[in-house]
């Protein structure tokens, strides 16, 4: 099994990244690999990173392949934020990773994560380090899109585009490496709209089908002001509630190991001289929350626009594939109670929504927003 078999629907990219591993001439030190959210940027990035180091070019097999997937390469150094930004910090700590010569494989390669959430001024402290890189060094960046790169920085990268890849690639994929059945496979794929990781959650995670549901049964249960406040305050508990289950027990693990560290797990009162360690890991964990919740209402919203898409497509009588196969009678509900005009001023709502929570706006605020415009406007439901 190949390490490119991960990378689901991406032909023309697997073969451009092939190429570079393959011939010298075809290779860079710094690439700018952007796609849709979904569309497997990072496994993209790993699997090139697993390629390089591999004798035979990514055969899979070897353990140049099995550690660099799994992200315990001596020479593989992958940053995956879970705070809002990458901070200046970790940014010099890549560059002084990068000037080391490889110890084991044949490259030293840095892969970024999430390189669209670099501030300006954190992309100027990596310029240099992408300008002249060490001969053996390979820079590898990811975002969602060029423009969401400081031009600076895009312009020194090879850049390398990903697509959404067919619902049915990644059903293949969740039914052949996950065992999930054919019909849950198909169901999760549509509904995470081809996203790979969302898919997978949705296959293996019923709490996470529960969640989807509920959001999607939010709009039909809003007939008023009263029903839109009380339904946000739905939306932004349960964001909050899986942000903590997601976070608390490894918030909890840290602090543990922090102090355990220090030398003051049991003290019931810390020195002056370490509160400033344990005061910046509560401040990390704080912004790991924070991105967490934000990531979860994004997912929720999504799944809101996907729905209202599919009454869209059934408005106009679009031969489209639906997304919410399983949400039908709903669908049709909404299609039936409202115009193609207000399902279009619906998901122009849901995505100033996103515009909003992006921007930093209090989620409650943004949610409550949004459920009153989404509420009927003249004693219908969906009208």
């Amino acid at each position: 099994m190949s390490v490119w078999d991960q990378v689901v629907g991406q032909e023309a990219a697997v073969a451009v990244l092939r190429a570079a591993v393959r011939n010298p001439q075809a290779m860079t030190h710094a690439w700018l690999i952007t796609g849709p959210p979904g569309s497997g940027r990072s496994n993209a990035a790993r699997a090139f990173a697993a390629a390089l180091q591999c004798p035979s070019g990514g055969c899979g097999a070897c353990p140049a392949c099995a550690t660099a997937l799994a992200g315990t390469h001596a020479d593989v150094t992958v940053v995956a934020t879970e705070k809002v930004t990458i901070s200046i910090e970790e940014v010099r700590d890549l560059i002084g990773i990068a000037q080391r010569s490889p110890s084991q494989g044949r490259w030293r390669v840095i892969v970024v994560e999430d390189a669209d959430r670099m501030t300006e001024r954190t992309s100027n402290v990596l310029l240099k380090a992408i300008e002249e890189p060490p001969p053996r060094t390979v820079w590898l960046l990811c975002s969602t899109s060029p423009q969401d790169v400081q031009v600076t920085i895009r312009s020194r990268c090879r850049a390398l585009g990903l697509r959404v890849p067919p619902v049915e690639a990644v059903a293949r994929l969740l039914i052949d490496r996950d065992g999930v059945e054919p019909d849950v496979a198909d169901v999760a794929a549509r509904a995470a709209q081809s996203h790979i990781g969302m898919a997978r959650r949705l296959a293996r995670d019923p709490d996470a089908r529960e969640r989807r549901r509920r959001t999607l049964e939010l709009v039909t249960g809003i007939r008023g002001v009263g029903d839109a406040v009380l339904a946000a305050a739905d939306l932004v508990d349960v964001a909050q509630a899986e942000a903590k289950a997601a976070t608390e027990d490894r918030d909890a693990a840290e602090r543990a190991a922090l102090l355990h560290t220090l030398g003051a797990e049991d003290a019931t009162r810390l020195p002056p001289a370490l509160r400033a360690q344990v005061r910046q890991l509560t401040e990390d964990q704080k912004r790991r929350a924070t991105r967490a919740q934000r990531d979860v209402l994004d997912r929720s919203l999504l799944d809101l626009l996907s729905l209202y898409r599919d009454v869209l497509v059934l408005q106009l009588g679009a031969d489209v594939d639906p997304v919410n196969v399983e949400h039908t009678d709903q669908v049709r509900r909404l299609a039936q109670d409202s115009t193609p005009e207000q399902t279009l001023h619906r998901m122009d709502v849901i995505g100033e929504t996103r515009t909003r929570l992006a921007g930093n706006v209090a989620p409650l605020l943004a949610i409550e927003a949004m459920a009153v415009a989404l509420r009927p406007q003249d004693g219908r439901v969906g009208a």
